[in-house]
């Protein structure tokens, strides 16, 4: 999502954009393989600056992308009595702090919760996005403003242009997926989108890594009992667990702070290709775990139906760790002048990329940059 609405972005300042895109479709890896929870700034009560700029977004989010949201659920937060990170006077602070509505409830949904084990259940408001809907969104919008998208074709390396190249700075090299075929594309600028990639590409052109956490994660998909079948719960603030809609295949997701994570390395200690292990590795799913635990905060979990799991490396800043905070990384002339790094850690943070184009448009001279071109 970031890459495409960074592409999309340039197009309207007036800049010839492609993407290269390593899947057979957009949108089809990091930002299909997650919880689809447009965030509304509930899930950060550790970071004030994450939860405002979650509220700040979810209300752009939901009016451009209206068609495909699902907000037909009511959404619960619920605070742990046991090893909670928050205490529900906390939350609620925090919640009046960044403006976020909020409603402490007795009502069939919150009786569900075993009350030894939770202080507090509330009526909040957050919602889902279709990840289907969204993919076929943003290409619509790629294809009317003219961008190029060459999907299959993976980015290999970028290096500086050779001299002579139409007085570009950058060549990217790329192999077209299906039949090895080589691409070079020359430009002034090229956005390292690939998140659980980002350091794959930056290896491989022998530039400084950026220090980050991959994460092999799992979603389980559940049906749930007909008393969920129109809601979303999240039980917070620690080792505990969130079930929320997942509108592109009618179930719900179910993951876990503890659980989800199957493991864990970090890129700069070593020389795993995430790219090429996501191809290859079968994990076993965690559910039966997942479902142990939350039931005793939530004893209908016991009725949840395991479908399938959605499997994806998630990518962290590693101080995002400690305070849950979700900062977008942006570093320009990341080991070469007119390489940028981007990560997001959330498809509805996506606005705040826009900031970053816009302190780079006021320090470059976007008029000097020429189409891309390929051989």
């Amino acid at each position: 999502m970031f890459g495409a609405w960074i592409a999309l972005s340039l197009e309207r300042r007036g800049i010839k954009t492609l993407v290269l895109e390593r899947g057979d479709e957009l949108l089809g890896r990091a930002s299909y393989n997650n919880q689809a929870r447009v965030h509304n700034g509930y899930h950060y009560p550790r970071s004030i600056l994450t939860g405002i700029r979650s509220r700040m977004n979810a209300g752009r989010f939901l009016a451009e992308f209206a068609d495909c949201v699902d907000t037909d659920f009511r959404k619960y937060y619920a605070i742990s009595a046991v090893r909670s990170n928050v205490t529900a006077a906390q939350f609620e602070a925090f919640c009046d702090r960044i403006g976020a509505r909020w409603e402490r409830t007795d009502d069939e949904v919150a009786r569900l919760f075993d009350p030894e084990r939770v202080e507090a259940v509330y009526r909040t408001e957050e919602w889902a996005f279709d990840a289907r809907k969204l993919r076929e969104r943003m290409l619509g919008e790629l294809t009317r403003a003219g961008v190029e998208v060459l999907v299959g074709h993976e980015a290999r390396a970028v290096r500086a242009a050779a001299p002579g190249a139409d007085g570009a700075r950058l060549e990217v090299e790329a192999i077209r997926r299906a039949d090895d075929a080589a691409l070079v594309v020359e430009a002034d600028f090229a956005f390292n989108c690939t998140y659980s990639g980002l350091n794959d590409l930056m290896r491989r052109s022998s530039l400084p890594l950026v220090p980050l956490k991959q994460e092999l994660a799992e979603i389980a998909l559940v049906e749930v009992p007909d008393e969920l079948r129109h809601v979303g719960v999240t039980v917070m603030c620690g080792p505990f667990f969130s079930c929320m809609p997942f509108p592109d295949r009618g179930l719900h997701s179910f993951s876990h702070v503890r659980y989800t994570p199957n493991h864990s390395w970090h890129d700069l200690e070593t020389k795993i290709d995430n790219q090429a292990y996501m191809d290859r590795v079968r994990p076993t799913s965690r559910f039966s775990w997942m479902q142990a635990d939350a039931r005793h905060s939530l004893p209908i979990v016991d009725r949840f139906d395991y479908v399938d799991s959605l499997w994806e490396l998630k990518t962290v800043l590693p101080a995002s760790e400690y305070n849950d905070s979700r900062p977008i990384l942006f570093q320009r002339d990341a080991g070469l002048p007119g390489l940028i790094c981007v990560l997001g850690g959330k498809i509805d943070n996506v606005y705040d990329v826009e900031r970053e184009l816009d302190a780079l448009q006021q320090t470059t001279s976007w008029q000097d940059s020429r189409t891309p071109s390929s051989r």
